[in-house]
């Protein structure tokens, strides 16, 4: 088991400014987000260019960088004001931008040299060959298809001396490297430049020969998920891309909650800094996969890591009794001498729930809600108005960012 390896950047998804903060102060190195334009995740909250220097100086303060996907497959009516836009993105403070198009490619070199590029997952690379080409194009990352092996990436980080990214955690796509017309065939929205309308994910009803086949399915067996892959998870064998040199640890979901978002990145820190501690000690805490799964939306695999998954390694028909939780508090302030919390209602919460509280460094704690006063101090029995401002008795110490979440 190699020592020498560097520690790898943790990387994590921001669909918005809140998300950002969250993700680094939960424990991320580096934060991705997309502007208004050329991104891939239309729906994502996104950020305008105020948001984004807002995001970079937050980021400043804690040593972390941030990112810009502008990722799309660019049609040519989509190229007009790219020069503008990566010029803008370097005089804000923006680390890299992540780009698949080579159009997107040679605009960003010609109107901000200095601005780093990262070769999206988009483009599909999944050979050694692949990542020594864009090498010698003077890229210094790329972000790797998702379809790829441990070994393949073996051979890549011993034959091309280039920075290597890789997913660990979140959705797969279906379609080799998210690269699907599903959704523009389905709903004219354009999946390749920020559309998908995740056609695949839906329930679909099975014929043959004009015969319905879903008529003899008992209720034991698969729904009828044809195409929606589930979830890529590493939390069980991150060590082994850490050994291997993985220069980035990628966390998917731009779009997903805050509380998808703190959990996940939590967890995947502290496996990172557990192992550098002691590398040859290291072993996994189960505690640390029960977490994961306070965050899971569907069921986990490991994807194309090991090998190339089997149809039911890789769809899933009936979830997992996966449990739900809701993201029910932000933790504001927290007087020692009456240990009353200031809490910020996200969602309802009750006297009489079982609540749990965590923070960054893996902190959590169970406990019953037994006293809550409104920001009057008025004593409630209930905390149902969004964003409400509440005090809550709390039995051990919470800092500001620490969160409250409540099983559905």
């Amino acid at each position: 088991m190699s020592t020498k390896v560097k520690k790898p950047e943790l990387l994590a998804p921001a669909g918005n400014l809140e998300k950002l903060k969250f993700a680094i102060h939960y424990g991320a190195d580096a934060v991705y987000i997309g502007g208004k334009q050329f991104g891939l995740r239309a729906k994502a909250g996104n950020f305008s260019f105020e948001e984004m220097a807002e995001g970079v100086e937050f980021a400043n303060r804690y040593g972390a960088k941030v990112y810009v996907a502008a990722n799309i497959i660019a049609h040519n009516e989509n190229l007009d004001g790219a020069k503008e836009y990566f010029k803008k993105l370097y005089e804000i403070g923006i680390s890299a931008v992540i780009i698949a198009d080579p159009a997107l490619i040679t605009a960003c070199k010609e109107a901000a040299p200095n601005l780093e590029i990262h070769i999206s997952t988009q483009a599909s690379i999944a050979n050694w060959r692949t990542a020594q080409y864009w090498k010698q194009e003077g890229i210094p990352r790329v972000v790797l298809a998702r379809e790829v092996s441990v070994e393949e990436i073996r051979q890549m980080k011993e034959k091309v001396d280039i920075e290597i990214e890789a997913f660990i955690h979140g959705a797969m796509c279906i379609s080799y490297s998210g690269r699907c017309v599903l959704s523009n065939h389905m709903t004219a929205r354009d999946a390749n430049r920020g559309g998908c309308a995740q056609s695949c994910r839906w329930k679909y009803d099975l014929f043959e020969d004009g015969v319905d086949g879903s008529v003899n399915v008992s209720e034991e067996a698969d729904e009828a998920y044809t195409m929606s892959s589930k979830d890529l998870s590493m939390v069980e064998h991150l060590p082994d891309l850490l050994e291997l040199g993985v220069d980035s640890l990628k966390i998917e979901g731009r779009m997903k909650s805050i509380h998808y978002i703190a959990t996940v990145v939590n967890v995947y820190r502290k496996i990172i800094d557990s192992y550098y501690e002691n590398p040859e000690n290291y072993q996994l805490n189960e505690a640390w996969v029960d977490e994961i799964w306070k965050a899971a939306q569907r069921s986990l695999t490991t994807a194309f890591y090991y090998e190339e998954p089997s149809e039911n390694a890789q769809l899933f028909g009936k979830p997992d009794r996966i449990p739900k939780y809701n993201f029910a508090g932000l933790v504001l302030d927290y007087d020692e001498d009456t240990q009353i919390a200031t809490v910020q209602q996200r969602n309802s919460f009750a006297k009489g729930d079982e609540i749990e509280f965590f923070g960054p460094n893996f902190k959590r704690f169970k406990q019953e809600i037994t006293e809550i006063w409104d920001e009057n101090g008025q004593a409630i029995d209930i905390a149902k108005h969004a964003m409400m401002v509440t005090k809550v008795k709390v039995d051990q110490p919470v800092t500001y960012f620490d969160m409250m979440r409540k099983r559905k």
